[in-house]
């Protein structure tokens, strides 16, 4: 029988928690139904007997506590919410443990913002990750030894998983499912959860929000003159001649800040403002591209999908509800 033990960290947001303690006994069911021993054991772990998580909104009672599990085959760290550097200190006492238990054997999947308390193990240092687009910024400043997939819905090495944002942890649970129990149970659970197996990407929900979480004032004022004016044709010969700063030394400079080259962040700023042409108006997409700047509109697809991974014109079909109306 597979140990999956999954963590109840204080902080945790409830859902992830409880839907993978759902998905997994799920299959023990599935196979009770067709005559089969029970596939998995499954155990809340916790520190103590009692967590509050949610902001305090609900407790979670432990199957067991952390100090009594000597072994375990899977470790499942559900998401945490708050303040993340307060959430991962309070929850420091897992941290041991889950290296203690992958040196042994285990496997470990972090779940959408999990992934702060997995990286704080050192086990991803050198190694890709994914979580929720909205703290990508923070992730990548408290942990620049691990490699940021942010378009990604599920990373996997070395026995190490991670999830990309909120409710895509349901894709990895199936993703573990159907390593462990089977391409049919995974199948099976996904029909019965309604959950969209074949996601992979998570791109086309991202917001661009710009790193300005930074100390160059001039590279923070090049990114409002871009923001401000991504119709025009911006250069970066034109943005460090405002600043009388060299060339090269503004492009390490914005690159160090933003984590961005100039042209990066001028396209993602010119695909941002596309995609709100998308989702609210009732513009052809060769309208939204020259309003947003662009002129050759195959290297405008080619850019949108890039960032989204998406085409324009699936773009207004996914979220704009008069496109879906015309369609």
């Amino acid at each position: 029988m597979i140990h999956i033990s999954i963590l109840i960290p204080k902080a945790a947001i409830l859902g992830s928690l409880e839907g993978s303690r759902q998905l997994f006994t799920q299959v023990n069911q599935f196979c009770k139904m067709r005559g089969m021993p029970p596939l998995f054991k499954v155990q809340l772990v916790g520190l103590d007997q009692e967590t509050k998580v949610a902001g305090g909104l609900y407790t979670v009672n432990a199957d067991v506590l952390l100090k009594d599990v000597k072994k375990t085959n899977l470790i499942i760290i559900p998401a945490i919410d708050g303040d993340l550097q307060q959430a991962i200190d309070v929850n420091s006492d897992f941290l041991p443990w889950i290296t203690k238990q992958y040196k042994n054997g285990a496997e470990v999947a972090s779940l959408c913002l999990g992934a702060f308390l997995l990286a704080s193990t050192g086990l991803l240092n050198g190694k890709k990750c994914a979580t929720h687009w909205v703290a990508a910024n923070e992730f990548k400043k408290m942990f620049p030894e691990v490699e940021l997939i942010t378009e990604k819905i599920i990373t996997e090495e070395h026995g190490i998983y991670s999830s990309g944002g909120a409710f895509s942890y349901l894709n990895l649970i199936l993703h573990l499912i159907d390593k462990y129990a089977g391409h049919d149970m995974a199948v099976l659970c996904a029909k019965v959860f309604a959950i969209e197996i074949e996601r992979e990407n998570q791109a086309s929900f991202i917001i661009f929000q710009g790193q300005k979480e930074h100390d160059d004032e001039h590279v923070r004022k090049a990114q409002e003159y871009i923001e401000r004016n991504y119709q025009d044709k911006t250069t970066v010969d034109s943005l460090a001649g405002m600043f009388a700063i060299g060339r090269r030394s503004f492009e390490r400079r914005f690159k160090r800040a933003t984590d961005n080259t100039v042209a990066e962040y001028i396209q993602r700023v010119k695909v941002e403002a596309a995609k709100k042409e998308l989702e609210m108006s009732r513009k052809t997409v060769n309208e939204v591209m020259y309003e947003v700047g662009y002129s050759d509109i195959k290297a405008f697809r080619t850019t949108f999908k890039k960032i989204t991974g998406l085409s324009p014109l699936e773009y207004r079909h996914k979220y704009n509800k008069d496109a879906m109306v015309m369609a």
